[in-house]
């Protein structure tokens, strides 16, 4: 699914190509102007709550309503966004660069010099807005969007965060129809040109040719393993998954695998509800807007407590939720679905709390498992009931 999409404003280089991929085909609804909002403490009681606003200059002048008295800590803060991002286009232009040219690049240690978005790669969030400014909460609104892309303030690095702050600037965007439209609509484009799309058929291993190169896949079709072969293969399913499952054995010993596969650590795992309800939008008091809630400022500082907890205290420290109603931002919903809502909510949570159970099969995995995921699902639950209290009783 998506939650949201940033840069699709009418004219832009993203809604061009997306309207090339699907023909024209794929409408979007724009969210309204605060399409984010960042709950600092509890939403009933002394917690306080931020806005972010749509419109480049929009989006900073009304932090600056927000936080009088910083208004030069968040115009650095613009400046170094904007300037990162103007940096992504020379970083564009080195992938594309011979690969002796771009090492030269590299090692000659003119890059961070001529591209910002290389010089504030090696900086973390935390790094740079600690040293924007010592208000808790505008450092807190500056990082919010980190749930996004799952990397703590303290090891994400400022250049990443400011592509995804860019690509928000002008607003967001979902799908009208909901995200299996996007599908809909590109799998005949793909079919039309030649190519194709299979659903249900999960591969199994890369292919690789006499000389080591990757030169297709194998896929499961019912019971049978079917071989595909490509020119290019491309794999989205990250560098563990590739290197470690999909590659045979004997490429993923070679030492440049291996040197690979220990420069990274696995990211914090994920932990998503999924809410049904009985009301429509305006019965529940639904928004469109994205609520980021913290039951604190410190953002780092509450992540790291609660990723060194145990599973049995985890639940009651959890430090970040991701709440969003996905049928209130499609336009299309009511008239398909009338009388009905849905939510989703997103935290994390450490793949070492629910390990025990890797091997069982799904909706196997006994009671423990269950009363386990029961106790997040409680926790989760009483901080949505404070956002949209009209939704207790209707699930």
């Amino acid at each position: 699914g998506i939650h949201y999409v940033g840069q699709m404003q009418e004219g832009s280089l993203m809604r061009f190509l997306v309207e090339q991929l699907t023909e024209g085909q794929l409408e979007w609804a724009r969210l309204p102007a605060i399409y984010d909002a960042v709950v600092l403490g509890d939403p009933q009681g002394a917690g306080k709550t931020y806005h972010l606003h749509s419109g480049e200059r929009e989006y900073f002048r009304r932090l600056k309503e927000q936080f009088p008295g910083e208004a030069a800590a968040i115009d650095e803060f613009q400046r170094l966004v904007k300037s990162a991002g103007r940096g992504v286009v020379l970083l564009g232009i080195l992938k594309m660069l011979p690969r002796f040219l771009a090492g030269l690049l590299v090692r000659s240690r003119l890059l961070p010099r001529l591209c910002p978005f290389s010089r504030l790669a090696s900086r973390s969030l935390k790094e740079v807005v600690d040293g924007l400014t010592p208000n808790p909460e505008l450092r807190a609104v500056l990082s919010y969007i980190f749930l996004t892309y799952g990397v703590l303030p303290s090891k994400a690095s400022f250049s990443m965060h400011s592509i995804l702050v860019n690509h928000f600037l002008h607003g967001a965007w979902y799908p009208k129809g909901g995200a299996g439209e996007i599908a809909f609509h590109i799998i005949p484009v793909i079919r039309k040109a030649g190519g194709n799309v299979f659903g249900k058929a999960p591969v199994q291993r890369i292919l690789l040719d006499p000389q080591g190169r990757a030169c297709g896949v194998s896929v499961k079709k019912g019971q049978d393993l079917v071989d595909i072969f490509a020119p290019v293969v491309i794999s989205d399913a990250g560098i563990f998954n590739t290197y470690e499952k999909l590659l045979p054995a004997e490429a993923r010993a070679l030492p440049e695998i291996q040197s690979q596969l220990r420069t990274v650590t696995h990211g914090e795992g994920g932990f998503t509800v999924f809410i049904g309800l009985s009301g429509s939008r305006e019965e529940l008091g639904l928004e469109p807007t994205n609520y980021f809630m913290f039951p604190g400022n410190d953002l780092d500082g509450m992540m790291k407590r609660y990723l060194a907890s145990s599973r049995e205290e985890a639940a009651d420290n959890i430090p970040v939720l991701f709440v969003t109603s996905p049928s209130s931002k499609d336009p299309t919903w009511e008239m398909r679905h009338p009388g009905k809502s849905t939510l989703a909510v997103v935290t994390f949570a450490r793949y070492e709390w629910f390990e025990e159970w890797k091997d069982k099969q799904v909706h196997k995995r006994g009671d423990d498992y269950e009363d386990l995921k029961k106790t997040f699902v409680d926790a989760i639950m009483q901080t949505v009931f404070k956002l949209y209290p009209r939704i207790e009783g209707r699930v």
